[in-house]
């Protein structure tokens, strides 16, 4: 199966090099995103701060060590259940930063408006955004406004960067992942795509759950409070758990095991994906995170995360190996074993 689907992979690739046209799956978070970066992007700028391809960029300023990070924000509908495009934007923001193990401090913020969005709307994600940024103490220091001509774009976008403080002793990078190291989730997976999915016009299923949309950086605190023996943190957003688990056996160059009867998944997102052929390893989180952490710290790491609302139900799911080497592998609920790769196409458009 797994030869099959490579092999589609770069016929998909192939012919798309030929067309000379991106594609929507370019935007996954899968295999044809991690194309698209390496092919064009990284190979045109790069340096030692871009090259690990972590969730931000690490800049000595001084004796300080600064992250640095940025990210644009399309999801469709821009209103879902649990939050919105501005909480969406913030969150995210925030979140990329703590999987550097950073303290963020400062956002800015861009929004892309087409022309005719009702100011009413407006009002509401800033409104989300705002409550984020009092409810962390992240400032929005700075932003950009444009209006483009009505269907220049869908309703609005916003694009938001951030800094943080890493503090001493702290060393978190995908790269940092070691052999006999515990995998740690913090909850549930796929909550948010299932949600921004129910939310589709046309679709016709209904369900109560909410996006996980939450800035995680009181949790990463707790848990390097605990520890500094957490190697590497993710949270995984487009392409679901099954790319950031592939990213992070990638950057380390180790092999990724996990217990498939370990990982939560609620029922409303299991009978959802068995429903419509979807597959919750590569459904979008925004409220998750995975934690690579030394074994002897494990459970004391994991009792902090089920102490704080963010991380009640986290569980070890799995462990770090020497092989197969930037692989992830699941051992099945029937005892059986099998590659888990990156998405190949996509499976839901504008997630985030």
């Amino acid at each position: 199966m797994e030869q099959l689907l490579n092999m589609n992979y770069q016929a998909q690739l192939s012919k798309n090099h030929k067309e000379e046209k991106i594609l929507l799956a370019h935007g996954s978070g899968g295999e044809l995103s991690h194309q698209l970066v390496s092919t064009f992007f990284l190979n045109a700028f790069t340096n030692p701060y871009l090259d690990p391809l972590d969730d931000m960029a690490v800049l000595k300023v001084g004796e300080n060590r600064l992250a640095f990070t940025t990210d644009s924000y399309v999801v469709t509908p821009i209103f879902f259940p649990g939050g919105d495009i501005g909480k969406l934007a913030v969150c995210g923001t925030i979140n990329d930063l703590a999987m550097g193990g950073a303290t963020p401090l400062f956002l800015s913020v861009g929004f892309i408006i087409e022309e005719g969005f009702p100011f009413a709307d407006l009002e509401k994600i800033i409104a989300s955004m705002k409550e984020i940024s009092m409810a962390t103490g992240v400032k929005i220091v700075t932003g950009d406004t444009k209006v483009v001509n009505k269907g220049g774009l869908d309703q609005i976008f916003i694009n938001t960067s951030g800094v943080g403080l890493i503090p001493p002793g702290v060393e978190v990078s995908g790269r940092n992942a070691k052999v006999g190291d515990k995998v740690i989730i913090s909850g549930s997976i796929g909550d948010h795509g299932i949600s921004i999915l129910s939310s589709r016009a046309g679709l016709q299923f209904t369900t109560t759950l909410k996006s996980d949309c939450a800035p995680l950086n009181d949790l990463v605190a707790k848990m390097l409070a605990t520890s500094l023996e957490i190697h590497s943190l993710r949270d995984p957003t487009r392409g679901g758990i099954a790319s950031a688990l592939n990213e992070l056996a990638r950057q380390a160059e180790v092999g990724i095991w996990i217990e498939e009867e370990l990982v939560p998944i609620k029922e409303e997102v299991r009978g959802a994906c068995e429903l419509l052929g979807l597959d919750p390893w590569h459904l979008a989180n925004e409220g998750k995170l995975i934690a690579i952490v030394a074994a002897p710290v494990a459970e004391k790491i994991l009792a902090q995360m089920r102490a704080h609302p963010l991380g009640k139900e986290a569980r070890i799911i799995g462990e770090v190996r020497a092989e197969p080497k930037g692989k992830v592998v699941l051992r099945t609920n029937l005892g059986s074993t099998r590659i888990i790769d990156m998405l190949v196409g996509e499976a839901l458009p504008r997630i985030c």
